[in-house]
C-alpha cells in the first residue's frame, strides 16, 4: 500500500524534499528548551529577540544546504522569511512540550493556529507534535487519536501533508534514557508507528524516533556502560519498525550529536529500514547557541557557516548512502 495524497500536498511535500525526493529538513522549532540553551550560554536570561534572531541566523545560513525548515509561530516567522527561495517550510500546529496541566502529556494546541493559517503564511506541511505511550490506555490514547484525527483531516482539507512527530515515554517513568527505558523503547515505538500508519488519521510523513536507544547498542557504548542490546537485536528493531508502515517515515536527531545521529542512520541502512530522509534539530546547530549568545551574532554566524554546514554536509552526504527516495510510498488521488 502507499499513502493517498491530494495533488496539492503532492506538490507541497516535492518542494520540501531535495530533487531525489528525499527530506533533509533542518529543525528548529524549539522554543522552551532553546530558551533555555541561550540563557545558560549567555549566563543571563533570554530575551525574545535573542531567540528570534537566532532563528533567522539558521535559517539565513544553513537553508541553501537543507531541503526544507520546520519552525514555530511564536518565534519562526521571521526566519521562514529568511530562508533560501528553494527551501520548503513546514509550521508547527502545537505549543512546545505538552500540557502539564493533567496527567498523560497530552498535546497542548497553539491558539491562534490552524492549518489554513500555516497555508496562509506559505507552508507548505502541518507539523504536529505527540507524545505517545502505547501501553498507557484507552481513557488517555482514544484522547489523543482524536486529536491527531482532527489535524490529519483539517490538513488535508487545505491541501498540506501532515508531519506526525511521535516521541514515546513510559506513564509510569520519567527517565527515557536509563537501561531500563531503553528495553521497553523498541515495543513503545514500533507500535506507536504501527498504529498512526492506519489511513484513518491521514497522516502523510511520520517524524520517528529511532526504535533503540543507540547508546545502549553493543559497540556504541560509552566505556562502563552495559549494552542493553546486541547489533542483531538493534538492527532487528529498525527493520521492524521500518516493516511497521507504509507510509514515508523520516528519522528525528532527538539531541544526539551530529556523530552519533549519522551512526545511527547508518546502522538503520544496513538493517533494512526504508526510512526516507530526515528532520534534524540540535545534532545540527546546537554547538551554535554558545558563540551566538555569548560573543554576539557575528560570532555565531561564523560558527553556523563553517562548523553549521559542515554538519550538514556530513549528514547530506550520508543521506545520499542510506535514504531511501519516498516516490514509491506515494500516490496522488485521482
Amino acid at each position: 500500500m502507499s499513502v493517498k495524497l491530494t495533488a496539492g500536498q503532492f506538490e507541497h511535500l516535492k518542494q520540501l524534499s531535495d530533487d531525489n525526493d528525499v527530506i533533509s529538513a533542518l529543525a528548529i522549532d524549539q522554543r522552551g528548551s532553546l530558551k533555555k540553551m541561550i540563557a545558560a550560554a549567555a549566563n543571563q536570561p533570554a530575551n525574545e529577540t535573542t531567540i528570534v534572531d537566532f532563528k533567522v541566523a539558521v535559517s539565513e545560513e544553513l537553508t541553501k544546504y537543507a531541503s526544507s525548515i520546520l519552525l514555530d509561530p511564536e518565534y519562526g516567522l521571521p526566519a521562514a522569511k529568511a530562508r533560501d527561495s528553494k527551501a520548503g517550510l513546514l509550521l508547527s500546529y502545537e505549543k512546545t512540550g505538552y500540557d502539564a496541566t493533567e496527567p498523560g502529556r497530552f498535546p497542548d494546541l497553539i491558539e491562534n493556529q490552524s492549518a489554513l493559517r500555516i497555508a496562509e503564511e506559505g507552508g507548505d506541511a502541518v507539523k504536529f507534535l505527540l507524545y505517545y505511550d502505547a501501553d498507557e490506555g484507552d481513557a488517555v490514547n482514544d484522547r489523543k487519536k482524536a486529536f491527531v484525527e482532527r489535524v490529519g483531516a483539517e490538513a488535508k482539507a487545505n491541501n498540506l501533508p501532515m508531519f506526525l512527530e511521535l516521541v514515546s515515554y513510559d506513564a509510569n517513568s520519567d527517565s527515557v534514557a536509563d537501561a531500563a527505558y531503553a528495553k521497553v523503547k523498541p515495543h513503545k515505538v514500533i507500535e506507536m508507528t504501527r498504529e498512526f500508519s492506519d489511513p484513518r488519521y491521514n497522516v502523510s510523513v511520520l517524524k520517528l524516533e529511532v526504535p533503540v536507544n543507540q547508546k545502549f547498542v553493543e559497540g556504541f557504548t560509552d566505556d562502563g556502560v552495559e549494552a542493553v542490546y546486541t547489533k542483531e537485536e538493534a538492527a532487528k528493531y529498525y527493520k521492524e519498525q521500518s516493516d511497521a508502515t507504509d507510509l514515508p517515515f523520516i528519522f528525528l536527531s532527538a539531541g544526539v550529536t551530529n556523530e552519533l545521529f549519522l551512526d545511527e542512520l547508518k546502522f538503520a541502512k544496513a538493517a533494512g529500514s526504508t526510512f526516507n530522509g530526515v528532520l534534524c534539530g540540535r545534532a545540527t546547530w546546537k554547538l551554535g547557541v554558545e558563540p551566538f549568545a555569548a560573543k554576539g551574532e557575528d560570532a555565531g554566524k561564523q560558527w553556523l557557516q563553517t562548523e553549521g554546514k559542515a554538519n550538514i554536509d556530513r549528514l547530506n552526504k550520508v543521506l545520499a548512502e542510506t535514504a531511501t527516495p519516498w516516490d514509491s510510498k506515494v500516490e496522488v488521488e485521482k
